[in-house]
């Protein structure tokens, strides 16, 4: 037996070997727990003492690339400010001479010489600026573009002091194209009135020869003398141009002749020609605008230009009798004819499609001058374009930059929250672990209890054995 005494009153008790064995385990179980919570705490302190050091750190670091960033997007509005600025400056700038040019438009109205020399000295001016302002832009950044755009204002002054030149003789070969129409003019009104007569004549000697044939020899006629007036007249006029019958009938139908004359490779003129005529005694009389659907129907198989319909019939209508008729209004460049015009108007139509043909080429010229200009206004809107788009590219890189920093802001916040959650996790799992203790694990576990007791009766045992081993 073993005798304990109570520190508080004095009293002295004796306890067997187990229950002195069981206190002293308690004693040294309490020790070890007062020793594993002081290392505990240490640890904790520590792991604090760490981690606010740590987030120190990391907070220094997040406000040190903060300030970078703020100072590279204080950077770029100033230098969005400053472009935009420049866009203005530019956009006023282009005002202002839009304002002066439609000035200087409206001093230049009063003479049509004048006229044109103002407007290629404003278009020259308002050239020469604009390419000196692009070439202030352009010289920061490449030289070589610097001398392209001075070789084209070369050019350009080149080549409008030649196109000033095409146009005074163009004025002067106009004046002269007018004088010799009005000469030919003058030279087809009297040779219209001889033909006048002659075609009158013929009028009354077909009108009486009409009454001596049958239908078909009457169309049969109005054709043969359509071409034998074609040979005679224009044959040696138009050498090289094509009269003939329409044999293809491949599309179902087919005009009676069909005109084409060309110049220099180039087709001028193409005309589909259908011949009508009827006997006076016919019961059914027919109208001229009866034939002008399938007319333009076979013009248009046969790709032809103009449709003439060389017609006798509505003999006693005035209007086909007075001349030539337009029948445009019903279908594209259909005329109607009597016979005694068939000559005089190819004639008209040869001239006009000749003169057009000359104005055609002269053009094409005048616009094969004006390439390299058109061309180098072309290259500047395109870099204007490029320029635009380059800018906008950057504008939205910029604010994708700025979505992503500010994403990167939200998850390092998220990840500062997680971290001070998980210290709240480690602090509550330390305090769990100070208050585990053996009497607590066992509480309301009978078996547990049992066998912790007989692992301390074991241990007691050992030790006594032990004892004993020293003593003897």
């Amino acid at each position: 037996m073993n005798e304990l005494k109570c520190p508080k009153c004095g009293n002295v008790f004796k306890v067997d070997e187990a229950d002195y064995g069981y206190i002293v385990n308690q004693v040294k179980n309490h020790e070890f727990e007062a020793e594993v919570c002081k290392r505990l705490a240490e640890i904790n302190e520590r792991t604090k003492t760490e981690q606010a050091l740590a987030n120190a750190r990391k907070e220094q670091s997040f406000q040190t690339k903060l300030a970078e960033i703020e100072k590279r997007l204080n950077e770029k509005d100033a230098e969005i400010q400053r472009l935009k600025g420049e866009k203005e400056n530019a956009l006023s700038l282009q005002k202002a001479e839009m304002n002066t040019a439609i000035a200087n438009l409206k001093q230049t109205m009063e003479g049509m010489e004048t006229q044109k020399r103002n407007e290629m000295a404003i278009a020259l001016a308002q050239k020469e600026e604009t390419i000196n302002k692009l070439k202030h832009e352009i010289s920061q950044n490449d030289n070589k573009l610097k001398l392209a755009l001075m070789e084209q204002r070369i050019n350009a002054e080149k080549e409008a002091q030649e196109k000033e030149h095409q146009i005074v003789k163009l004025q002067s070969e106009i004046e002269q194209e007018k004088s010799r129409a009005q000469l030919n003019q003058a030279d087809l009104k009297k040779q219209f009135d001889n033909e006048l007569r002659l075609k009158q004549e013929q009028i009354d000697y077909y009108r009486d020869l009409k009454t001596k044939m049958s239908t078909k020899m009457v169309g049969e006629t109005l054709e043969q003398h359509c071409s034998i007036e074609y040979e005679r007249y224009l044959r040696p006029m138009l050498p090289n141009a094509f009269f003939g019958k329409d044999n293809d009938a491949s599309d179902g139908t087919k005009g009676d002749f069909v005109f084409r004359d060309s110049g220099d490779g180039t087709e001028y003129l193409s005309i589909m020609f259908e011949m009508k005529n009827e006997m006076d005694t016919t019961a059914t009389k027919h109208k001229n605008d009866d034939f002008l659907k399938k007319l333009d129907e076979d013009r248009k198989k046969k790709g032809c230009e103009y449709a003439v319909l060389v017609s006798l019939l509505e003999a006693d209508n005035e209007l086909y009798n007075n001349g030539i008729v337009n029948k445009s209004h019903i279908y594209p460049k259909m005329y109607v004819i009597r016979p005694q015009f068939f000559v005089t108007f190819i004639t008209l139509l040869v001239q006009a499609s000749k003169q057009a043909l000359e104005y055609k080429k002269q053009l094409v010229l005048a616009q094969q001058k004006e390439v390299d200009v058109t061309n180098f206004e072309a290259k500047i809107e395109d870099f204007r374009l490029k320029f635009v788009r380059h800018y906008e590219l950057y504008s939205n890189k910029f604010k994708d930059a700025i979505k992503h920093i500010d994403d990167t802001i939200i998850k390092l916040q998220k990840v500062r929250d997680e971290l001070i959650s998980s210290e709240n996790n480690l602090r509550l799992a330390t305090q769990d672990t100070e208050a585990l203790t053996i009497r607590k694990l066992t509480y309301n576990n009978p078996t547990m209890k049992a066998k912790f007791d007989e692992a301390r009766k074991a241990n007691d045992i050992e030790e006594i054995k032990d004892i004993e081993g020293l003593d003897e």
